[in-house]
């Protein structure tokens, strides 16, 4: 339905072509006075005397033990070739140190749990107690983001 001026003509109604501001300038007053009303909160202040402190140094991050067993129970210590009587020993001066390293234990699909259950109880008993468990990330669908 279009709205027309008031003269009666037998040409075709023709569409109003002016705008309306009235709306517009009602919307514009009402944001005016919430603005002078809502300025000066926001500019109020509180004035506070704080403490000066020396800020302690950030916190060293421990360092990351990458110990890998793949399938035939063969294990590395960050990548290096490990025997199965080194690792009680390097658990242990790993549990030693300050701050004490996180461990991460990533296993072959195919290993036997007993070599995870093996090892988890060495770093248990040499006295680690960040331990993680690394996985690999399912491969995505097309047109899937990740």
């Amino acid at each position: 339905m279009s709205f027309g001026g008031f003269e009666r003509s037998r040409a075709p109604a023709q569409p109003m072509a002016e705008i309306n501001v009235t709306p517009l300038v009602d919307v514009m007053l009402v944001l005016v006075v919430i603005f002078i009303i809502t300025a000066p909160l926001l500019a109020r202040a509180l004035k506070l005397d704080l403490p000066q402190a020396d800020a302690p140094p950030a916190a060293v991050q421990p360092q990351t033990i990458q110990l890998a067993i793949d399938a035939a129970g063969a294990m590395r210590w960050n990548g290096e070739p490990l025997a199965g009587d080194e690792l009680g020993a390097r658990l242990e001066a790993a549990a030693q140190q300050a701050p004490q390293p996180e461990l991460h234990l990533g296993a072959d699909k195919a290993v036997r749990y007993e070599h995870v259950a093996a090892v988890l109880a060495a770093a248990q008993k040499a006295g680690l107690r960040q331990i993680g468990f690394l996985t690999e990330r399912p491969p995505s669908a097309p047109g899937e983001n990740r």
